[in-house]
């Protein structure tokens, strides 16, 4: 039988085994990790080094023969991820959800590694099932990183794809499996509000995200808000204290509004994802929201209440605070009930860490955590005007 499905979902346990394999057999691979595990050795003795990483990591797979094996391993490096670079890990609104339905979450999106991780982290941890986690094509350079990614749970969104006939049969393809996976195979799913990171720290849902999603829809037989309703898509907010790529984030925007434009380099992304990953990050809270309903009748309605339930549920950390303060210097004091969880990042410290950047990129920088406050400060405007 065809699977309509086999080049963008993730691996099956049956699978797993001959990709392990292959990915043991690959030298870019291997020095890769080489090169990441033991720094310049590893990058300036690769034929040397190369036998001994291909032994260890065979060593450390051994017997890995499906996919919960292999994330109980990927569970042992964010277990010790969470304790060398964070301050902390917190998480809440689980309580209100049901820990066998396969909810859609949809988060807003800082890290382009991170931010499935943690919420992955937070389900396991509470003993829900981990989320199989859309990742783009943009990002899978090389047929490793593909491997490795699907062997996580990842499936494949086709951003690459030219022509608005491909992309139409992409997206609509995606919309079915993304269903599919819910509704049939009832493993819950993670996808991003937008495409890309909020690298201003302005949280919005691209409707164009919830328009593909309704692309699943049989017209003939449902209604739009009934479908998006039993896709039980749970708003997620995460909040780091601190981002590790706010530099490189604040250059690109400062980049885009001097010069109108902004080259990505050829590893960018993947130097984000290695900076996200090791870098400082403080602390870190993970906040779920409740199921969307029906009523919602239009892309719009729906990015909307999203966009509600993720600044509701941000969690703001001092660092938000302080930032804001720093952009808005004389305005008047925040409200009492728009407080900040303690931190580990006192305000000095934050003041250096942004004036180690180059000047003009400052603003962007500090934008990056002030936003927050911003949106929270317009949505409570919002909900206290007049009908």
């Amino acid at each position: 039988m065809d699977d309509p499905f086999a080049d963008i979902r993730p691996y099956r346990n049956e699978e797993v085994a001959a990709v392990l394999a292959r990915l043991l057999d690959d030298r870019e691979f291997l020095d890769t990790v080489a090169s990441f595990r033991l720094g310049r050795v590893g990058t300036l003795l690769p034929a040397l080094v190369r036998p001994l990483v291909r032994y260890a990591l065979a060593r450390e797979v051994r017997g890995v023969a499906d996919v919960g094996s292999m994330q109980s391993i990927i569970k042992h490096y964010m277990d010790r991820m969470i304790e060398d670079t964070t301050g902390g890990f917190s998480v809440s609104g689980l309580e209100h959800l049901d820990a066998v339905s396969p909810y859609l979450y949809m988060s807003n999106h800082r890290d382009i590694a991170m931010d499935p991780a943690f919420i992955n982290y937070a389900l396991h941890g509470a003993g829900y099932e981990t989320v199989r986690i859309a990742i783009g094509d943009n990002l899978l350079t090389k047929p490793w990183v593909s491997d490795l990614m699907r062997l996580n749970k990842s499936f494949i969104v086709k951003r690459s794809v030219s022509g608005p006939r491909e992309l139409l049969a992409a997206s609509k393809n995606l919309a079915n499996y993304i269903q599919h996976s819910l509704q049939r195979e009832h493993v819950p799913v993670w996808i991003a509000q937008r495409e890309g990171r909020a690298k201003d720290g302005i949280d919005r849902t691209e409707p164009v995200v919830i328009k593909m999603l309704s692309m699943s829809r049989d017209k003939k037989t449902q209604e739009f808000d009934s479908h998006i309703a039993g896709l039980g898509i749970v708003p997620v907010a995460i909040s780091y204290e601190l981002d590790p790529c706010d530099a490189l984030k604040a250059n690109e925007l400062y980049q885009l509004a001097s010069e109108g434009a902004y080259t990505k380099g050829a590893q960018e992304d993947v130097a984000s994802i290695g900076r996200g990953i090791s870098g400082d990050k403080g602390r870190v809270h993970v906040s779920f929201g409740t199921p969307l309903g029906a009523g919602l009748t239009t892309a719009e309605m729906v990015a909307a209440e999203i966009d509600r339930q993720v600044i509701t549920e941000y969690c703001l950390h001092p660092t938000n605070i302080y930032a804001y303060e720093m952009l808005n210097p004389g305005a008047p004091a925040l409200p009492d009930t728009l407080t900040a969880e303690p931190g580990d990042c006192t305000r000095e410290e934050f003041e250096r860490r942004i004036n180690t950047m180059p000047e003009p990129h400052r603003p962007y920088a500090l934008a990056i955590y002030a936003n927050a406050v911003v949106s929270k400060l317009a949505l409570r405007a919002d909900m206290s005007a007049p009908c």
